[in-house]
């Protein structure tokens, strides 16, 4: 049996890309299960009811990101 989740987005910071079926690779601030936002990088479907697999960030490591980035 699938577990449930909610997420809510927060903030919706840039749209990195979108495929022609209009799905959206967003860099987002998203808070999962209620917890504490987290920084989120993933591909959504156009009306955010559907998502692809992605990445989230915590603070620390969107600093230490940044400053990666930063460095090129």
């Amino acid at each position: 049996m699938a577990q449930e989740f909610s997420y809510e987005i927060l903030e919706e910071i840039a749209v990195l890309s979108e495929n022609p079926k209009g799905w959206r690779k967003e860099f987002n601030l998203v808070s999962w299960n209620g917890r504490p936002a987290k920084f989120d990088i993933r591909d959504w479907a156009p009306d955010h009811e559907k998502m692809g697999k992605g990445v989230t960030l915590s603070n620390e490591e969107f600093a230490a990101l940044k400053a990666a980035i930063e460095k090129m």
